[in-house]
């Protein structure tokens, strides 16, 4: 049975909280800013080898004491392979930096490890890196608005755009709260945030429209509210479903995808989210009415005329 909840007679509710959640972003964003990791900011990454299983905890801890506690240390390949990456050091060039953080490992393992790779990426590299993710959400965001005001209508296509914003700006201000690190993954979680809002916003968005066609009484929050409730079903089993997946991924995937998992996570919450209390609203805000979907009725070419006998 399709369920009646009123979702939007809670809308000033929602705005209030969507509101909330705008401000503490922008204003976290705009004070502290992201952690970024050294795909944005340049640094040095050494790949290590040895002949046992390295215990990650304890050797966070050596590092951290030997003054390395920027210092990001996960399993690469297998318990006995681990990657170092580290920020710039004041003072240290780069192959003094590699040669110190591979001293303090062995000391820990109490062998000489085989390094296997050591990588630097330039200040430069991570401008452009930068420079480069932030005109990939704006491009994606530009495509989206041209798609939706082709395929529906342009109220439509301000309402996604806007939730889609929503969305993108929490999620930054979670990994600004926090100060996760904010590396290429999280930008790549960020942008499959976009694809996996939008869809689930069109989705509602069709069943509007198609219930604008066939229901012939009712305010356009009514009918609003009806397509709501027949989405709801389907919209709850694929977040869920997808939660159940990212959860897993967040406690067991490891270190290198933990916050990719925990961008997923916050991003599908708000997504699913903003389908509901922030796209549809803001549509019925902008004054989306059955005639702005209704489609235009042709008159073929020659009708007006009696056919000759």
């Amino acid at each position: 049975m399709t369920k009646h909840i009123n979702f939007l007679g809670k809308r000033q509710f929602a705005a209030i909280f969507s509101g909330l959640l705008l401000i503490t972003a922008i204003a976290s964003l705009a004070t502290q800013g992201l952690k970024l990791g050294i795909d944005f900011t340049g640094g040095t990454l050494v790949e290590l080898g040895y002949n046992k299983p390295v215990d990650l905890d304890v050797m966070r801890g050596v590092l951290t004491e030997k003054g390395f506690a920027d210092a990001t240390v996960q399993h690469f390949g297998s318990a006995q392979e681990i990657l170092l990456r580290l920020k710039p050091q004041e003072g240290l060039s780069n192959a003094q930096l590699s040669v110190e953080i591979s001293a303090a490992a062995d000391s820990v393992m109490n062998a000489q490890g085989d390094m296997r790779r050591v990588e630097f990426v330039g200040p430069q590299v991570g401008d452009e890196l930068t420079e480069d993710g932030g005109l990939a959400l704006l491009y994606s965001m530009f495509g989206i608005l041209i798609y939706v005001a082709w395929r529906f209508e342009y109220k439509f296509a301000l309402g996604s755009v806007a939730a889609l914003a929503h969305d993108v700006l929490i999620t930054l201000g979670f990994f600004s709260v926090l100060q996760l690190e904010f590396d290429l993954t999280v930008l790549a979680a960020i942008l499959a945030v976009i694809g996996y809002s939008l869809n689930d916003t069109i989705v509602v968005y069709d069943r509007i429209r198609e219930n604008f066609r066939l229901l012939r009484k009712g305010s356009a929050e009514n009918i609003m509210n009806i397509s709501l409730n027949q989405t709801l079903s389907r919209t709850l089993m694929t977040s869920v479903t997808t939660l159940l997946v990212l959860v897993a991924l967040a406690f067991l995937g490891g270190e290198i995808i933990h916050n990719f998992s925990i961008a997923l996570l916050v991003g599908v919450v708000i997504g699913t989210y903003s389908s509901i209390y922030v796209a549809s609203p803001l549509v019925l805000a902008l004054g989306v009415s059955k005639e702005d979907l209704m489609e235009t009725e042709v008159e073929k070419e020659g009708a007006d005329f009696d056919m000759m006998p």
